[in-house]
């Protein structure tokens, strides 16, 4: 058998590539193809629905498409936007209520939802402007869409919700109708067709879902970086992390894991030799399960991501609208279930554990002297006068069991409502929240890691590394004496992710450290 000497790195990442035009500062404007496209679907719509019954527009919503609509089409769209407007909870991050509305102007501009040019317009200045709306994030079936967190944004498109801007003091939430007058932008019209196609759609927990997976990707480089480290600093045996032993089994993430990890081992031994030290007892042969198979199980989360990176970057390329103009002709459906996000976030939930379960059992590992090269227990200055890692450890161990705890599929949870229109839905916004709230947690994980490895750095006497390894050791202080952690792992957590992810923008949280448009208002 011929052993494969490159690694074939793998493509870029479809979903990074599509979040980098939802960024602060992007633009989004309407091609002349584009345009024609929706005035003719627009135009055959009018024409169809003069005709015969059309969802939405002649008809009612949900059970009640049986009745007619409201002659009004403003009336009818308002009040579709009225009574959906029923969320509660904590807003979305800003990020994500970005994404989400990019993904609805993408969607709508194909021509298929058969909506005007002029609302599109509209809704796109006030996104290019930089105005996002403040969306609750829980309330959401996931099915004929996600209905009600997209009402919540088109209420603040119409000047009737709340809008997030940035002052000199922080984020602040003010009346939509009072930022768009203070930056000179028109309110959206909605009628019934625009306001369905804008409601109707995966677009919430797509765009949840979006985000999560670039945190997820992060996390999992993170992980293959810290194991390295560890690896390199302990000694151990480096067949574990040959690409030819990889190669063999043939899983592509496996091999790319395993080139992670094999990229901090050199900056440990250019000035330590075994990471340890002269003293140091000689290693086992083989590691335990958390440093042998790290490639093992980072590179089935890889493998994992790319394939729901491609379901993910299909939904977002697609039309999830209902009903859709078709070749002039209008196809009632069910484009709008959100089954494939629900599924992709379902997979994520298990790869965030997978990644969570790791880093705390080389937490462990490090902290303990049976196998940390005869460090003292903890990695405590003077054992029994001070605990060192004892209370991060406990903490981290406690993240991971909420981890678990949220890990059960939310495919798993819904019953049947909407007068038993709605007999079948996938939670899929429920979900994205979910694994939302696991990376968080898991990052933490990873953050009480990467000090621990610091903290052993310091110990050893070893090379600082490059990049992060030398930012830390040369930055964090040494644990010399106990005091609280809880502030260093936490800030550290975001400073790792924003490190490994290339964008703190990405990470997905409500924080200060984003960049968005100064409040006109």
């Amino acid at each position: 058998m011929t052993i494969p000497t490159e690694i074939h790195r793998e493509h870029p990442c479809p979903v990074e590539q599509l979040l980098s035009r939802t960024t602060p500062g992007s633009k989004l404007l309407l091609t002349g193809d584009e345009e024609r496209r929706m005035r003719a679907g627009a135009s055959a719509l009018a024409r169809i629905a003069a005709e015969r019954p059309v969802y939405g527009l002649t008809r009612g919503f949900g059970p009640l498409a049986e009745y007619a609509a409201d002659e009004d089409p403003r009336s009818q769209g308002l009040a579709l936007l009225d009574h959906l407007t029923a969320g509660q909870g904590e807003p979305l991050p800003r990020d994500v209520v970005r994404t989400m509305v990019w993904l609805r102007l993408r969607g709508m501009a194909k021509g298929h939802s058969a909506v005007g040019a002029g609302v599109w317009r509209t809704l796109a200045a006030q996104w290019n402007s930089g105005l996002t709306p403040v969306v609750p994030q829980e309330g959401s079936l996931s099915a004929s869409g996600d209905l009600v967190p997209l009402a919540h944004a088109a209420q603040a498109a119409a000047g009737r919700g709340w809008v997030w801007c940035e002052t000199d003091g922080g984020s602040r939430q003010v009346p939509a109708a009072e930022a768009l007058a203070a930056a000179g932008l028109d309110p959206v019209r909605w009628d019934a067709r625009s306001a369905l196609a804008f409601a109707n759609g995966s677009g919430a927990s797509l765009a949840r879902a979006m985000h999560n997976h670039v945190r997820l990707s992060a996390l999992a480089r993170a992980v293959a970086s810290a194991t390295g480290r560890l690896a390199g600093l302990l000694g151990c045996n480096t067949e574990a992390y040959a690409d030819a032993l990889s190669a063999v089994r043939g899983h592509h993430g496996q091999r790319v894991a395993a080139a992670w990890i094999r990229e901090e081992l050199p900056a440990v031994g250019s000035e330590a030799g075994t990471g340890g030290g002269p003293s140091s007892p000689p290693r086992r042969l083989q590691e335990p399960y958390s440093l042998r198979c790290a490639p093992q199980v980072i590179g089935a989360v890889l493998d994992q991501l790319a394939a729901q990176g491609g379901i993910l970057a299909a939904e977002a390329e697609g039309c999830t609208d209902n009903p859709v103009l078709v070749e002039d002709d209008v196809l009632h459906g069910g484009n709008f279930h959100a089954a494939p996000v629900a599924l992709a976030s379902e997979q994520h939930a298990l790869c965030v554990h997978q990644i969570a379960y790791l880093a705390e059992r080389q937490l462990a590992l490090v902290l303990d002297p049976e196998h940390n090269g005869g460090q003292p227990p903890l990695l405590a200055e003077q054992p029994g006068r001070h605990s060192g890692f004892a209370g991060v450890q406990i903490a981290a161990t406690s993240h991971l069991g909420a981890v678990r705890q949220r890990g059960y599929p939310a495919s798993f949870t819904p019953v049947p409502t909407n007068l038993g229109n709605q007999d079948h839905v996938p939670m899929a916004l429920n979900s994205a929240n979910t694994v939302a709230e696991m990376l968080e947690r898991s990052w933490w994980i990873v953050s009480s890691l990467c000090l621990a490895v610091t903290r052993l750095t310091h110990l050893t006497g070893a090379a600082k590394g490059r990049g992060l390894w030398r930012r830390l050791a040369e930055e964090w202080p040494e644990l010399t004496r106990d005091r609280p952690l809880a502030a260093e792992v936490a800030a550290e957590a975001g400073r790792i992710e924003a490190h490994y992810s290339g964008a703190a923008e990405r990470r997905g949280a409500n924080d200060d450290e984003q960049e968005y448009s100064r409040c006109p208002a």
